[in-house]
């Protein structure tokens, strides 16, 4: 091959090839465990015919359903593959060769990807206790920050800061830098505790929030996710979308799938009640579980990581380690979250 290639900036997660595995219980990749929504099903089998045509390009429909879900103008949304291909979208519209972009770390596995594929430099701010450290990413940002990615609730630990928090935070930002505020585990937070980003910050221009229909609304294999932003902004980002990237059975499941909202909430608290039960029995087997705000529990248990997920795996359940730091955990139905449960209780006593 004489076409010169940059290197690969990484190998895929060993437990992906463990999805394929017959009856594997899969509690690794934070996805709904209830199946399509009813108004998605009846969309889909009214539909597979349009899979034949091209779709619209501009996701006219979708953009316009997600404007009126969230009382905002169409100028303000831009759409793309999953939120990641959103958040990829936005770098490329804001980030140039050798600018920086500032995130906690942990978070999303993709915010260095993402990064390093615009030829910006990421600048990685330690949590502390499993969060955000707020004051630390602000001082962290230079005359060279271009981008600021918050994980709110943070994926893989499953933290989450404040409105209080997040307002002092912006406060110290310059105003032409951009604050992305990713949104993907929005349904299953705490309203009390975790900020509607879009409706308490919405108004500050250099603030774009992003959201996804992979989570509650169970369309991660549809790949739809969105931003609402300032309308300059959406504009630059909507250039950068690669064309046809969401397709024309997404869109029309994207728009069915905003309208059935009390199926979505009330499956979102059926997970949200078993994300708290799982936590609790953890506890009691001696495990330190940080206050979860998303659909998954995260155990930081250092080096044992890959040890338990593949004890986990032997058993027939599929969880997600990440070497070295700890283990996600995926909420699912009940008797797939005992079954994870009845194999740490194992583990934890054989050693």
């Amino acid at each position: 091959m004489s076409v010169r290639v940059r290197a690969a900036m990484g190998s895929l997660p060993s437990y992906v090839a463990g999805r394929k595995s017959p009856g594997a219980i899969v509690l690794a990749s934070n996805e709904s465990p209830y199946g399509l929504l009813p108004s998605v099903a009846a969309t889909i089998e009214g539909l597979t015919s349009s899979v034949s045509r091209y779709p619209d390009m501009t996701a006219t429909r979708l953009v316009e359903a997600i404007a009126t879900h969230h009382g905002v103008d169409a100028r303000q949304v831009a759409v793309g593959a999953g939120s990641v291909e959103v958040v990829g979208q936005i770098a490329a519209a804001v980030v140039e060769a050798a600018d920086e972009v500032v995130f906690g770390w942990r978070a999303f596995e993709a915010y260095p990807i993402i990064t390093a594929v615009v030829g910006g430099h990421a600048i990685k701010v330690p949590l502390v206790d499993a969060t955000h450290d707020l004051d630390a990413m602000a001082a962290a940002v230079t005359g060279r920050t271009q981008l600021v990615l918050i994980c709110n609730s943070n994926n893989p630990t499953g933290t989450a800061v404040g409105a209080d928090e997040l307002g002092q935070f912006l406060d110290q930002i310059p105003d032409d830098v951009l604050v992305v505020i990713d949104e993907a585990y929005h349904h299953y937070a705490d309203p009390a505790l975790v900020p509607d980003a879009i409706v308490a910050f919405g108004d500050r221009p250099n603030v774009a929030v992003t959201r996804t229909f992979s989570k509650a609304y169970a369309l991660a294999g549809l790949r739809v996710g969105y931003c609402i932003g300032h309308p300059e902004l959406v504009s630059a980002v909507r250039k950068t979308q690669v064309p046809f990237s969401v397709s024309g059975l997404a869109q029309e499941c994207a728009v069915a799938a905003l309208g059935d909202s009390n199926e979505v909430e009330r499956r979102a608290a059926m997970t949200v009640a078993e994300r708290d039960r799982v936590a609790k029995e953890l506890a009691v087997l001696g495990y330190d579980v940080p206050p979860s705000q998303a659909n998954f529990v995260w155990l930081g248990i250092g080096e044992k990581s890959a040890a338990l997920a593949a004890h986990c795996e032997a058993g027939g359940v599929l969880v997600r380690p990440f070497a070295g730091e700890g283990v996600r955990v995926t909420i699912g139905l009940p008797e797939e979250n005992d079954a994870f449960l009845a194999l740490v209780s194992a583990w934890s006593s054989s050693g």
